[in-house]
């Protein structure tokens, strides 16, 4: 057996050798280093065939018994395939060159533990072998150190931050002093004066509370400085490389690897990580294997090292879309930095979110890579185990961005205890070093209380005075004097030399990248084509979408008649065809910017060129545009008769595809260039009604004015529009479609004329030429022209986006600040102190940070309700197989008793928390639940808090604001508001949130920190009085050790005082494992393992173990890690598995029986009279619920400045363009034509208001739907509601604005009543606008799903509205829609309102002219044709060139589209009705979709996500 475990231990550590080992090895050395055991000659003996565990006696030195199981059976099977794949491989291949090859041996081509086809097959000794063989292609390897002299970092930014609110931006002028205090704002000075020296093979851990500069430190030293700058005196050098020339040409020699993980959703992890090795491979490789099956095993390689062998074919997904769970993502991120291969890493809290077991796996492969490959890491991390701890080499300790200690880490907690610091048993080094920096936890030594230091400068002052400081300056000089001076040039050299043997050929010598330009541009454009296909349905949508609007359109303009009657409809169906290819790009704005941080993230690895990524974007769609273009325009153009030549045909077809690129150039390079979606989507709002209007179509060239008029030679619409114009009417000769003026028979000589522009006078036929030439001003010399300026465009606009994203693409960060509401910042802090001193040496040190007196909990009553379920199980099904995610589990919380809830990483703890606490969707449940024995009620939800992992709070509130709301809404309506506030100030003192009451919770950085936003989440709960029991998921992840015991030690008071409390962890310290009563413990599968109580030291549980077959627990041993060890090995030393030893023992029974027990017990005390209210759904009636909702987002838009004024500004800037682009609309056609025009104009602004809105209320909604809807703070129809009125206002100072800009400069003053009822039409329009958004987005998934159909309704609405074809040229079956668009009741409404009454006065262009039969004036010509005619002769006395104009006033024309004036108000009427009918679909949708639950039908949305386990 002995022998047996041995072995495992090997095979263990030679995995995790590799784990790292081979990918830095992999990506390092391969290229061209020699092995980590060449380096030194009085190890190069030892390199037989043989080589097992002393020839790396670091590495395996450290052998730990909790490693023996770590790595899964699947992926030893897939290391062992992969082997056994390699090794067929090198004896076909490689044979003979290998047999040669120094040191490896003749023999090891016939050893048998490397043949992985024989039993003695050994991964352990295969892994270091493929490891020796990746370095034997090296000539020497990278090595790097870090160090660091007098570090000072600031933030950008004050440290104080005022929120802005709509009333701040508009006061801002009187506060002019502000803006001028040039001196005074001070930036924030982050890190203060750090030393430190990271060698090549060494470990640093960085040891600090949340907000103590950890992550600043990680940053600086990798060299990640956006919004960062370093103090003057600061020296940061690698092997004495100066950062700036190290950044500039080695980026990715050192890499920081953020807490967040950033991937591409849609990209499974295999290609996610092949990608990653693809361009950090080096171009010389081990039996010189080609590029892609290299990148594929050593992508392989690194899975199985990491436990993702089966997440291969798995998309790594993100909050959206269904992937890989939290900790295997989190493990992907890993893998890739680990491909990335860079001698020196910092890793920023980079086990948060995994359990115990697999956050030692992860900081032992860094270990193991670091006595192998030489590698240097930095790691912050927030909880280590011990056995974590002990990995490290060096520590540095950090309080409020001071430096109290840099050193070897075994001797950093004797430093600490010479100063007189206090190590409790049990407590871990990490945990105790962590603890020294909080005033309220560390424990001073018995009679040092007096001597100890207690501000960060006076451990600050200390650490400089110390012997352990000048050792650490004697180090850094010695470091200096090995690297620096001459020897720097040395160093730089041989670095560069082995940077060049890695790149590709051709490559420029300073370039920090391994591959070509060429080839990173193919293998991104590879990826963009894997994330296509494998979100195949988005692209299958956009070209249905492109084949229904063809289709549409199509039909409206159905065989437009080939004469002169079609002119008007060819150019609209031209104008429309040119704009939707051109628009359909605005939407890579919001792509661009969901994949800019993955590109920012890459680029800082040096993978690739941002630029080649952009480029490959625009090459991977070429063929995806290619399809939709030519669905779109096939169809277009053959259903709209337009002419069916083929140069005709193709010429549109190529004009057609080239500006959809042109268009894209210009959108992409838009996002490039901005900061923020919102910044490009409104500079995209302006451009799109730039280009429309200007494009020659809406405002023909003529007419134009000449303040804008240039604009158009800078709009490629304009160019391609022309072409298309000039393309369909060129060389054609169309007959005269209406009637001839005067229309007698037979017609004489010149005496009659075509009614159209460019018509000559006694012809039947109008030259098409002539036609765009006097209308248009087009000429057909002009295509080829033009289509060489598109070209221009394309790559005036492709370059300017390549450069955009090449110096766009950096991550930026700023120093961590608290928010604060104006004449809200409490006293210390703007005295500039650190905080109300709670440290003076009268106060119990060890007085908890969380709960100042036993009195503070006074403001709960203890709970009564027993809560019991009993054979729970769940089950869902995924993709048609049933999954089975609990497994007969059963237990109670009663009151006063605090539980635990622990299980293996994906066995289903959240997801029996969430089952029990009622807030699953989908699957079945069985078993029972019950509240005192009976079935819980309606109420139950309310009447139970839930801590939810994810802290999701609104951020525009503060958080006294916070509490208030929740209280408000979710304790009952019998409590009196002021009573309800006082219980949120206990809430306050409760949680010790005295210091941040007043701070805007805002976002991670500019706002509260991730302590500080967990204590809130448990408030918000609090604050809401839960009366039965309180539901916490870890409520400790992300959080340091101190922040966790603070945490559970309230946990603990809270029980105390009588409340029932089950609570999920992931792995806490022995210390944090005692607070707890019971232990329900998990299996994978949901089984299982142990329910009952934890014992005194945790002898109860630890015996149940040990007489059920597992080892003894070591009295130092963390019982939580142990357990966690146990269950994952599987079996007991009977080989029963854990689930079953269970259901088979004493204890199993015991519960069962005690079940009973207290069903009994409850049932026989009767049911407690409560009044119907205590038994209804929601709390307070809903007029509250609507009352404060509508209250809450009110106040959240007050403090959105960013939000309101691009909502204004946009009005503004559209108003005035429209209004000066058809400005003082004369009394011509075509005058008339523009005040149509310019109102269909405004419409356009609609679809941008619309998708404003919609990001604003997802976000509203993700707060509502997580949070506050299960815990039944309030109904959803207040929750619609409320956002639906909200906005009213806002869209009324909106209607103002516009109507103000635009009505004037283009009709002028008009009669009062008129006025008013434009104005009232305007504002009618943003309210319907905020309706119609709402309608939309309730039962949409995301702002961009919504957003194509908002472009689509809209565009329907807007092509119906009579304005681009009219009612009476549409087909009989598109009637309807014209009846049923909103446009066309505005439109009509407004324009009746405009123009009733109007004179028309034809302009010279616009007279049809002729000449009577000798001898007769004009008048006498036509007087029996004016009897019946609605135009006008302009000269009856004449006796040549009689002037015809058609129309005499405005009403004729409008008559013809069945615009009245007798219809205004009823008009304005029925955009009323549709405004409620708006309303009324949004809370039905809302319903539908979101709120009911359809069991019997099989009936889900195809993007409702299935509940995650």
């Amino acid at each position: 057996m002995a022998h047996h475990e041995d072995g495992k231990e090997v095979v263990e550590e030679g995995f995790d050798i590799s784990t790292h080992r081979p990918f830095s090895t992999v990506m390092e050395d391969d290229e061209g280093s020699k092995s980590p055991m060449e380096r030194d000659p009085r190890e190069t003996h030892s390199r037989d065939s043989d080589n097992d565990a002393s020839t790396f006696p670091s590495a395996l030195s450290r052998s730990n018994t909790y490693d023996e199981e770590s790595m899964e059976q699947e992926d030893k099977t897939e290391l062992k395939r992969i082997a056994t794949a390699l090794s067929r491989r090198q004896s076909q291949v490689a044979a003979p060159a290998r047999r040669q090859s120094t040191g490896l041996g003749t023999v090891d081509e016939y050893d048998a533990t490397l043949d992985p086809d024989r039993h003695e097959f050994d991964l352990s000794k295969w892994l270091l072998r493929f490891i020796r063989e990746l370095n034997e292609k090296g000539l020497a390897d990278r090595q790097i150190g870090v160090s660091f002299r007098n570090l000072d970092v600031f933030g950008s930014g004050s440290a104080i931050q005022l929120q802005n609110t709509v009333g701040s931006v508009l006061t801002a002028p009187l506060r002019l002093g502000e803006f001028f205090s040039f001196g005074k704002k001070e930036p924030k000075h982050i890190l203060h004066n750090f030393n430190g020296l990271v060698k090549s093979g060494e470990l640093l851990v960085v040891l600090g509370r949340p907000g103590s500069g950890c992550s600043t430190l990680l940053k600086s030293i990798c060299g990640e400085l956006h919004g960062l700058n370093i103090g003057e005196k600061s020296a940061i050098s690698y092997n004495g490389i100066p950062q700036k020339q190290m950044k500039k040409e080695f980026r990715g020699e050192a890499i920081y690897n953020q807490e967040v993980d950033r991937h591409f959703p849609h990209l499974t992890v295999g290609q996610t990580l092949e990608f990653a090795a693809s361009v950090r491979t080096p171009s010389h490789r081990a039996h010189n294997m080609p590029r892609a099956e290299y990148c594929r095993y050593i992508a392989k390689v690194v899975m199985a090292a990491f436990g993702l062998s089966h997440t291969y074919n798995t998309k790594v997904g993100d909050d959206f879309i269904r992937g890989v769970s939290g900790g295997e993502r989190k493990r992907v991120s890993i893998a890739e930095m680990v491909l990335a291969g860079s001698p020196f890493s910092a890793w920023d809290n980079s086990t948060r979110g995994l359990d115990s077991a697999t956050a030692f796996k992860f900081v032992k492969a860094l270990r193991n890579a670091a006595d192998l490959g030489n590698l240097a890491n930095a790691v912050a991390i927030y909880q280590a185990s011990q056995a974590i701890y002990d990995l490290f080499d060096k520590a540095t300790v950090l309080y409020d961005g001071r430096q109290i200690y840099f050193g070897p880490a075994s001797k950093a907690k004797a430093y600490f205890e010479r100063q007189g610091w206090y190590c409790p048993p049990r407590q871990t080094t990490g945990d105790f070093l962590t603890s020294v920096t909080n005033p309220v936890e560390r424990q001073a030594r018995q009679g040092m209380e007096m001597k100890v230091p207690r501000t960060p400068e006076d451990f600050e002052r200390l650490w400089l005075e110390s012997p352990e400081f000048r050792a650490l300056q004697k180090d850094l000089d010695r470091y200096e004097e090995q690297f620096g001076g001459e020897r720097q040039g040395e160093s730089l050299a041989h670095f560069r030399q082995q940077k060049n043997l890695r790149q590709a050929k051709r490559m420029r010598p300073k370039s920090p990248y391994i591959i070509s330009i060429p080839m990173q541009v193919k293998f991104n454009t590879k990826r963009a084509y894997q994330r296509i296909w494998n979100d195949i349905y988005a692209t299958m949508a956009s070209t249905v979408v492109q084949i229904v609007m063809a289709l549409i359109i199509g039909s409206i303009f159905f065989d437009t008649p080939n004469n002169t009657d079609g002119f008007y409809a060819k150019g609209s169906v031209l104008f429309v065809a040119i704009l939707l290819n051109a628009l359909t790009a605005i939407s890579e704005i919001n792509s661009l910017y969901a994949q800019r941080p993955i590109v920012e993230k890459h680029a800082s690895y040096a993978f690739y060129h941002p630029a080649t990524e952009a480029a490959a974007g625009i090459a991977a769609d070429i063929p995806i545009k290619f399809i939709t273009a030519s669905v779109f325009n096939i169809i277009l153009y053959f259903m709209s008769g337009l002419r069916r030549t083929p140069s005709q045909f193709f010429i549109y077809y190529l004009i057609g595809y080239v500006s959809i690129f042109v268009m894209s150039a210009i959108f992409r390079t838009m996002a490039a260039i901005t900061r923020t979606v919102s910044q490009a989507m409104s500079l995209a709002g302006i451009l799109v009604l730039a280009l429309v209007i200007y494009t020659g179509f809406t405002i023909t060239v003529p007419t134009m004015h000449p303040w804008f008029s240039w604009i158009r030679w800078i709009n490629p619409i304009y160019y391609a529009f022309e072409i298309l114009v000039a393309n369909e009417f060129h060389g054609q000769d169309f007959p005269c479609g209406s009637a001839f003026v005067p229309p007698y028979n037979p017609t004489v000589g010149d005496s009659f004329i075509c009614p159209v522009a460019g018509a000559v006078a006694g012809s039947t036929t109008v030259s098409g030429d002539a036609f765009i030439a006097t209308n248009y001003e087009y000429y057909y010399s002009h295509v080829w022209r033009n289509f060489g300026i598109l070209m221009g465009f394309l790559f005036f606009f492709m370059a300017v986006y390549f450069i955009a994203t090449e110096l766009n693409s950096s991550t930026s960060s700023t120093a961590e600040a608290l928010v604060f509401r104006r004449g809200h910042i409490p006293a210390h802090i703007m005295k500039g102190e650190s905080g109300p001193t709670r440290t003076d040496d009268g106060v119990d040190e060890k007085g908890l940070h969380v709960v100042n007196t036993n009195a503070n909990i006074n403001g709960l009553e203890p709970q009564t309700d027993l809560f019991t379920w009993r054979n729970v199980v769940y089950d869902i099904k995924i993709k048609s197989e049933d999954r089975r995610l609990l497994d007969h589990v059963s237990g109670w919380v009663k009151p006063g008793t605090l539980t635990a809830l622990m299980g293996v990483s994906g066995a289903g703890k959240t997801t029996l928390l969430d089952v029990l606490a009622q807030r699953t969707t989908m699957g079945v449940i069985t078993g029972d639940m019950l509240v005192n024995g009976r079935p819980r009620d309606l109420s139950f939800q309310r009447k139970t808090g839930y801590v939810q992992q994810q802290d999701l709070h609104l951020e525009t509130a503060t958080v006294r604001e916070s509490l208030r709301f929740s209280a408000m809404l979710r304790q009952p309506k019998s409590v009196p508001k002021a009573e309800k506030y006082a219980f949120v100030e206990e809430v306050i003192k409760m949680l010790n949130m005295e210091e941040f009451a007043n701070a805007v919770v805002g976002v991670p950085g500019e706002g509260l920190n991730v302590e500080q936003r967990k204590l809130l989440t448990i408030g918000v709960e609090l604050a809401a009085k839960p009366k039965l029991l309180l539901f916490l998921d870890e409520p400790t992840s992300g959080l340091d050790s101190q922040s966790s015991w603070a945490i559970c030690s309230f946990l603990r008071k809270l029980a105390d005082s009588g409340q029932a409390i089950l609570c999920t962890v992931h792995q806490p310290s022995a210390i944090l494992f005692q607070t707890f009563d019971r232990l329900l413990f998990l299996a994978k599968g949901g089984k299982t393992v142990y329910f009952g109580n934890i014992g005194d030291n945790s002898h109860t549980l630890l015996n149940y173990f040990e007489e059920h077959g597992a080892r003894k627990c070591g009295d130092e041993e963390n019982p939580a890690e142990y357990m966690l060890e146990i269950v994952n090995n599987g079996v007991n030393d009977k080989g029963e598995d854990w689930p079953s030893v269970w259901k088979s023992s004493s204890e199993f029974e015991a519960v069962q029986t005690e079940l009973d027990r207290l069903h009994e017990e409850k049932l026989a005390e009767g049911s407690n009279v409560e009044d119907a209210s205590s038994q209804s759904e929601f709390a307070t009636p809903f007029a509250t619920q609507l009352w404060e909702v509508t209250y809450r987002i009110f106040q959240q838009y007050w403090r959105l400045p960013s939000y309101i004024f691009a909502k204004f500004l946009l009005g503004i800037a559209a108003g005035l363009f429209i209004g000066f682009s058809f400005f003082n609309a004369n009394s011509s056609l075509a005058g008339m034509q523009n005040v149509i025009f310019s109102v269909f104009m405004v419409t356009t602004i609609f679809s941008t208001i619309v998708q404003q809105i919609q990001p604003l209320f997802v976000t509203q909604r993700s707060l509502y739907e997580v949070r506050e809807r299960p815990s039944k703070a309030y109904s959803w129809k207040a929750f619609i509601l409320a956002n639906v009125f909200v906005e009213i206002p806002y869209q009324i100072i909106m209607g103002i604005l516009v109507f103000a800009c635009f009505y004037y400069p283009v009709v002028g003053i008009q009669s009062s009543i008129r006025q008013i009822l434009v104005l009232l039409f305007i504002m009618q329009l943003f309210i319907f606008a905020s309706s119609f958004a709402h309608m939309i987005i309730v039962a949409m998934p995301d702002a961009q799903t919504a957003s194509a159909i908002v472009t689509f309704l809209v565009l329907m609405s807007t092509l119906f509205n009579g304005v681009l074809q009219v009612p009476s040229a549409l087909p009989g079956f598109w009637l309807f829609m014209w009846r049923v668009s909103v446009f066309t009741y505005w439109v009509a409404g407004i324009v009746a309102t405009e123009l009733h009454g109007r004179q028309i006065i034809c302009s010279q262009s616009e007279l049809s002219i002729f000449n009577p039969p000798s001898g007769q004036t004009c008048g006498e010509y036509l007087a029996p044709f004016l009897q019946q005619a609605p135009g006008q002769l302009q000269n009856p006395s004449s006796t040549a060139d009689c002037a015809y104009c058609q129309l005499s006033n405005a009403d004729q024309y409008l008559a013809g589209s069945e615009i009245f004036w007798s219809d205004r108000w009823r008009n304005y009427g029925i955009v009323w009705a549709y405004i409620v009918f708006n309303i009324f679909t949004a809370i039905t949708l809302y319903y539908l979709f979101r709120v009911k639950k359809w069991n019997n039908l099989h009936f889900r949305l195809p993007w409702k996500k299935a509940s995650k386990q």
